[in-house]
């Protein structure tokens, strides 16, 4: 049953691996070999980003489809993947041969049996130099603040191992160009009450030779930039609320000491000051007025947002004869 460039027909299931690639020549041509035995059905694509080693003749070689992305960034690839390709759902992984490609019939079974919009890998340590230091805290710490201001849904946030449907995939307005991109599409999910599963799986070191192109400070400040601009967009009142609460204790501790001596002596000495207060406390208001015309704003957004994805048909669940021979 295989996946189709949009535009082809769509009679039955399809499936659709995509894997997004730069100089990951060492590595996929065992991904791609291996998600082909284990999703025989499947098309695999292989959309590569400005390779400068074989990773174009090697995806071809082990039977994938190559699609090819000239904008440099994770973002772009998956942008131009989800806008390309036609399918009933998605496997999505990366190209570094670190995710179990065999778990994904698993993972395509709860999704449909949910059914869910994504089922997301759990990932599970099977060597110690699987993730650095600075990688495990940092996905850690951008998780749990995604949870704790979004919802508390989503686990291992930036996995790179994920089931989406198509309504998923086609009502998500990708606008991340890097690995900013895994916190998008959680919040996404999380903005509209998208189906989530999760389901843990295996996640190893990469193959000797192979190096991850995650560089754990710059790619960890962009994700947080990220979080950031999702809290201003779609938390607007949260986040302009917060900042003319701050604004408002400011002028109140300015203000304070020349309120005592005026009602001490009947004099302002210190005009500046409370000229200075008086700013700080309008910006404050303004600040709040602001978030409260940016949340309708924000709320209309959203709802045009799901319409776009209760416009997409639901995912396909299997029929009883269907689930009695999986569970056999």
């Amino acid at each position: 049953m295989p996946a189709t460039d949009r535009g082809g027909p769509r009679a039955r299931l399809h499936v659709a691996v995509l894997l997004p690639c730069h100089n990951e020549g060492i590595a996929i041509g065992r991904v791609v070999r291996a998600f082909r035995a284990a999703l025989p059905d499947a098309t695999v694509f292989v959309f590569d980003n400005n390779s400068t080693d074989d990773t174009v003749a090697e995806a071809r070689a082990a039977g994938a489809v190559v699609r090819t992305e000239t904008q440099q960034g994770k973002g772009h690839v998956v942008r131009r993947m989800f806008r390309d390709i036609d399918a009933d759902y998605y496997v999505m992984a990366d190209g570094d041969d670190t995710y179990d490609a065999s778990l994904a019939p698993r993972l395509l079974d709860i999704a449909q049996r949910g059914p869910y919009d994504l089922v997301n890998c759990v990932r599970v340590e099977t060597a110690q130099e699987a993730y650095r230091g600075g990688h495990r805290f940092g996905n850690l710490m951008l998780t749990g603040a995604v949870r704790f201001i979004f919802g508390d849904r989503v686990e291992d946030m930036l996995s790179g191992y994920k089931i989406l449907s198509r309504r998923f995939v086609k009502s998500f307005p990708a606008l991340s160009t890097g690995f900013d991109i895994e916190t998008e599409l959680a919040v996404h999910a999380l903005e509209l009450s998208i189906p989530i599963a999760h389901e843990q799986g295996s996640y190893r070191g990469r193959p000797p030779g192979s190096e991850s192109k995650l560089r754990t400070y710059q790619d960890g400040w962009r994700i947080l930039k990220m979080i950031l601009k999702l809290v201003r967009h779609e938390r607007p009142l949260a986040f302009f609320g917060a900042i003319g609460l701050a604004c408002a204790v400011v002028a109140t501790a300015l203000i304070i000491p020349v309120l005592v001596t005026y009602l001490h002596t009947g004099l302002v000495p210190r005009l500046p000051t409370a000229v200075l207060a008086t700013g700080i406390m309008l910006v404050g208001a303004l600040s709040l007025t602001t978030g409260i015309i940016l949340d309708t704003v924000t709320r209309g957004r959203r709802e045009l947002r799901l319409l776009a994805y209760l416009g997409l048909p639901a995912p396909a669940v299997p029929d009883e004869a269907a689930r009695q021979t999986i569970d056999e």
